[in-house]
């Protein structure tokens, strides 16, 4: 692969503020065309939300029910904010639930999208060679929003297979070698965080070999990649990591479990975050020759700060891509444009 050391890509994670995915490919192609490697669709509809409405998903399946007596769910942030109540669910008592039972749409919306993609860089409006990026949230994801700990076992193995026939599907229909599939990691960040209440599997064991089988899933001839995450349902953390630790060791444990290539992996950084304590664990990560690491490090109206952060991060590591910390679907639409001009200046500087 080449070496974007000293020229990273720009990486976009997934939500895009603008209403449609025509309107994302041409926003971000004008943008930063030249710096693309990959491009999403904005997950625009119902994934503005990000995975809110796969709670309707779960409640309408014939094998749960609402825990009743169970006190919802309080996602709350870093600064005691409860940004959401979710309501519990469980597995109904002696049900097995049936992956084929589940429609998430996800593979439907990525095709849909692949027909935009692919009109318009036969038109030019999107560069020759960037590939089409695929964003899907893990299993694990609304398992651990969703339902109540003890239940998390029942779900996460059907909902698991559910995804992998999601990839299956993208994979029968769309061209291999010109799309990739992000998978999303962000429940499971916070649970090695002690954000969740523990269950009757270890987090570390689970998370770790639910990304091992999913990772193992794409197809070799699709790109794959990881997107950490501390969550941003209110564009803040849930929690303030005290530095790059927790993932760069969750990483490492992926990374030395997945036999397929991983093309690269996307980490956050906090916007007040300029010291080297924050990047000094990146000296631990232990991926493999062709796997690229991207750090969400540019921030809204910050140019002095996006240098700071890119500077910090090169005493520790190499930094083949940047981008936000995470999706910026749910961020002020006004600040897009600024974000995405942040983009290009950071990379000229």
């Amino acid at each position: 692969m080449a070496d974007r050391s000293k020229q990273p890509i720009v990486h976009f994670v997934g939500s895009i503020p603008l209403p449609d995915s025509e309107t994302v490919f041409r926003t971000l192609s004008k943008a930063v065309g030249p710096h693309l490697v990959r491009l999403p669709d904005g997950e625009t509809g119902i994934r503005k939300s990000w995975i809110k409405f796969i709670q309707d998903v779960l409640a309408g399946n014939s094998a749960i029910e609402v825990a009743k007596g169970e006190p919802p769910f309080k996602f709350t942030q870093w600064d005691g904010k409860v940004v959401r109540e979710i309501t519990r669910l469980r597995v109904k008592p002696g049900a097995a639930i049936d992956p084929a039972t589940f429609d998430t749409g996800y593979a439907d919306m990525a095709i849909a999208s692949w027909a935009v993609f692919e009109r318009l860089q036969n038109t030019g409006d999107i560069p020759d060679g960037v590939k089409f990026q695929i964003s899907i949230p893990t299993p694990i994801a609304p398992t651990y929003n969703n339902m109540v700990p003890s239940d998390r076992p029942k779900l996460l193995p059907p909902l698991t297979q559910h995804f992998i026939g999601e990839i299956r599907k993208i994979a029968k229909t769309l061209p291999n070698d010109r799309i990739a599939i992000q998978w999303d990691v962000c429940q499971e960040v916070l649970a090695w965080e002690n954000y969740y209440d523990k269950g009757p599997v270890d987090f570390r064991t689970e998370t770790v070999n639910v990304l091992t089988e999913i990772g193992d899933a794409v197809p070799a001839g699709i790109e794959l990649g990881y997107h950490l995450c501390y969550g941003s349902p209110a564009d803040e953390h849930m929690v303030l990591p005290k530095d790059s630790g927790i993932m760069v060791e969750l990483t490492n444990a992926v990374a030395a479990r997945v036999k397929r290539p991983i093309q690269f992996i996307h980490m956050p950084v906090i916007k007040s975050r300029t010291d080297d304590a924050y990047y000094a664990p990146l000296k631990g990560l232990k991926l493999g020759s062709g796997t690229e690491l991207y750090l969400g490090l540019i921030h809204h109206n910050d140019a002095a700060g996006d240098k700071a952060r890119l500077a910090a991060a090169r005493r520790h590591t190499h930094v083949d891509g940047i981008g936000t910390e995470c999706g910026m679907g749910r961020s002020d639409p006004g600040r897009l444009s600024g974000l995405l001009a942040a983009h290009t200046k950071a990379l000229e500087a």
